[in-house]
């Protein structure tokens, strides 16, 4: 693996270096008489402290070549790599790869300047001006631009009127008044007044006013000379058709109510529908196959006829039909149906397109682990439409073998070999005994139902997994918000057979190894939620329309054994070594709790500042000495502390280099990691990286066979272990390989070298990782 990570390295490298060497020179593109636009700057004078460079990038019509570290311009060297001659394929396939030379231009420069000044007018800043200064290096073809902008004094927003000759949308406006997010004292921000106009009419379309937009809003702005206070009226002008009649501006804005709902299940379709069906408030327009039922349809739709126009009620509507695996897309459309009864109407027409109802995959992959020979086969069935439901059933299966080869003397079995099956079916709704209809509804979350059974043989056993779960998962329409509650998560693993003595061989006193292989029984609830605000972005836009700043939050916390536990005491179970037993069988109790935060500033340039920080801790109790091998913590690894490998490093201080079972010992009740890492486009698919991070693991209790692995307040923060590097990344828009290199910085192991970023050797502290995604 060191050998790996030293040809890549020294790949990189020397690529970088061919870039520059046979680039030859950075104009060698750029035409006679024209220069390569070298660099741009951006100068603010604001008294204010408001506005900084950064944030009017954007606002710039021509930027330079992209760099890389700063001052690095890969991408143009690479295009400066090709010949003049179009007509060869290298030429054309080389500056595909790279970036064509940005030739300055007076008339883009002219652009931004005047853009420039308008964002700073949009901001507040009326009196802004913006002069350009230009540095040409005729010898060496190179232009370099900046741009001085003088904001002046900015006007405030001294009071706010209203002017809404509509009653009732005064009465509406003026009762959220508090939720205004323009105040007196704020800047006169065109920005600002635009998101109000937005909120303000989102509020009306949720209060029957199907056709108000925000364009009925105007604010007029009247400002005293030589003053900076803006008096502010906001006017809400009538209905577009009324005014073009010449009607007085106290005419209304029509409010509009809901009457009826028409499903098209099959919306694709260009056939005739064959068959309409009428079900409670709904009316379902059939193609030839009546693939899901009306109820169904009806529990998630929240567009209901007699009702007010809503907006919200037609986002909970697409978010709940989406909960339906059999559909592929839908299509909300609200038609004007004429005015009776003094009222204004609307129908609902719900275009509905089908999925696939069934699917068959099937994986074979090979393997060779020192020239022993195997194979594995995984076969997964999928029925997105059980019983006219929409409910998901998944049935997979997994088949591995490995022969042995070798002295097998004293072995039960001479091969390896995994049989492993799942069974789950989701129900695209709450399930629940005894609850009603209309709480099931409100709470728009599918049920999963599950059960797992995994049958090992190994040398030394033959070991049995078997599980179940009862799980709700909510997710938002944009994907930004989930929700996992787990009701009930059993698992049970069992030992049917062994070699003679198997458990005492391998771990006399030691009781996390025990535990691991020893019968052992888990029931746990827990709860995961997860926020981001990332938004999905096409591979055309990704980088024009990049966040300014993305994050990820998420926290977890479970529990086991707490009702077991009472159980047993309630009907005085006898106590076996200590502890209470089901069916013979130790059950764990523990408490665990994770939460993690990462961030990612996107600057200039496609350039990416990102952090992460997350903390972890599990506790056993009651009826648990240990937690359970699977739920405890580890460190190192490719989403770790990237020096080390995967379950290498900790817990705390532990030195594991003398100990045959480290992978064991290497795991902790605390889990503590930082990282920070400086992302940048690279050229074509690749990416660079540098980093570093921080972090440990360590136990809750003094354990005989994780020596140093005990937490202590004031003395952790010794042990905790860094680590830096650089990566390269392949970015397939839809997948991201990750190659990344760590080096230890500060090793927290007893009896070894306590700082390798001062005595660096390559063999004892490089780790390679190979890996899918961003570490975070």
């Amino acid at each position: 693996m060191a050998d790996i990570a030293k040809i890549l390295t020294r790949g990189v490298c020397a690529a970088v270096a061919a870039a520059g060497l046979w680039s030859c020179s950075a104009v060698k593109h750029v035409p006679e008489n024209q220069y390569l636009l070298d660099d741009v700057n951006i100068t603010v004078n604001d008294s204010t402290g408001t506005i900084h460079s950064s944030e009017l990038v954007n606002y710039l019509r021509q930027s330079p070549n992209h760099k890389i570290l700063g001052f690095l311009k890969l991408q143009l060297a690479t295009y400066n790599l090709s010949g003049s001659d179009t007509s060869k394929w290298y030429n054309r396939w080389v500056r595909r790869l790279g970036q064509a030379p940005v030739i300055y231009s007076p008339e883009l420069t002219a652009t931004s300047s005047r853009q420039l000044q308008m964002a700073l007018v949009n901001k507040g800043f009326m009196d802004a001006t913006v002069s350009v200064d230009t540095i040409a290096d005729t010898a060496a073809k190179k232009m370099l631009v900046t741009y001085n902008l003088t904001a002046g004094a900015p006007r405030f927003i001294s009071s706010i009127t209203y002017e809404i000759p509509d009653t009732a949308i005064e009465r509406l406006v003026l009762a959220d008044s508090i939720l205004f997010t323009l105040k007196p004292g704020d800047l006169f921000d065109r920005n600002s007044l635009d998101a109000e106009r937005s909120l303000i009419s989102g509020r009306l379309r949720n209060q029957g006013y199907y056709s108000f937009s925000k364009e009925y809003i105007t604010f007029f702005a009247d400002t005293a000379e030589n003053s900076k206070e803006v008096e502010l009226t906001m006017s809400v002008r009538p209905p577009k058709n009324q005014a073009a009649s010449g009607q007085t501006l106290s005419a209304i804005h029509p409010t509009y109510r809901v009457r009826s709902v028409y499903f098209i299940t099959d919306a694709s379709s260009k056939n005739t529908p064959q068959d309409t069906v009428s079900f409670d408030n709904i009316n379902i327009i059939y193609g030839k196959d009546r693939y899901i039922k009306p109820k169904i349809l009806e529990e998630k739709c929240f567009i209901q006829p007699g009702d007010i126009y809503r907006a919200d009620a037609t986002d909970r509507t697409y978010e709940s039909l989406a909960q339906l695996g059999i559909l592929r897309s839908i299509n909300i459309e609200m038609k004007p149906a004429g005015h009776a009864d003094g009222q204004e109407w609307l129908d609902a027409y719900i275009l509905l397109t089908r999925n696939k109802k069934q699917g068959v995959t099937f994986e074979l992959e090979g393997t060779n682990s020192e020239g022993d020979l195997g194979f594995g086969i995984g076969l997964t069935y999928t029925h997105r439409n059980l019983g006219k439901r929409s409910e998901l059933f998944n049935a997979k299966f997994r088949m591995n073998y490995e022969s042995l080869s070798g002295n097998l003397s004293g072995l039960i079995n001479d091969r390896y070999t995994e049989y492993a099956s799942e069974i789950g079916i989701t129900f695209p709704k709450f399930q629940f005994p005894f609850l009603s209809r209309n709480f099931k509804q409100r709470v728009k979350a599918v049920t999963e139902l599950a059960v797992s059974f995994n049958y090992q043989e190994r040398p030394e056993y033959t070991r049995i997994i078997a599980g179940a779960a009862w799980k709700y998962k909510w997710t938002a329409r944009n994907n930004r918000e989930r929700r996992t509650f787990d009701l009930v998560d059993i698992n049970y693993v069992y030992l049917p057979e062994s070699t003679i003595d198997f458990i005492n061989q391998i771990a006399p006193t030691n009781p996390l190894l025990r535990y691991s292989y020893e019968d052992h029984f888990i029931m746990r609830s827990g709860y995961t939620y997860y926020r981001t605000n990332r938004r999905i972005a096409s591979a055309t836009d990704r980088f024009a329309t990049a966040q300014p700043t993305v994050y990820t939050f998420r926290v977890a916390g479970e529990i086991a054994g707490n009702a077991l536990y009472a159980l047993s005491h309630i009907t005085k179970q006898h106590r076996n070594d200590g502890v209470y037993k089901l069916f013979g069988i130790q059950y764990s109790q523990y408490a665990k709790a994770e939460i993690d935060y990462s961030v990612a500033r996107n600057l200039a340039d496609r350039h990416t500042l990102a952090f992460r920080a997350g903390f972890g801790i599990g506790v056993p109790y009651g009826n648990s000495r240990v937690l359970p091998f699977e739920k405890r913590f580890y460190a190192g690894g490719a989403n770790g502390v990237r020096g080390w490998g995967v379950r290498t490093l900790g817990p705390g201080s532990y030195d594991a280099r003398n100990n045959v079972t480290d992978f064991i010992n290497q795991c902790g009740d605390i889990s503590l990691i930082l990282s920070a890492e400086y992302r940048m486009k690279l050229f074509w698919v690749f990416e660079g990286a540098i980093f570093a991070d921080a972090g440990n693991i360590w136990t809750i209790h003094n354990y005989e066979n994780q020596p140093g692995g005990l937490f202590h307040f004031n003395t952790f923060w010794k042990q905790i272990a860094a680590s830096y590097g650089a990566g390269l990344r392949l970015d397939f828009t839809y997948f991201l390989l990750r190659f990344d290199l760590g080096m230890k910085a500060h090793n927290p192991a007893m009896n070894q070298e306590r700082w390798p970023i001062i005595h660096p050797r390559w063999s004892r502290d490089a780790t390679f990782h190979f890996s899918v995604g961003y570490p975070f």
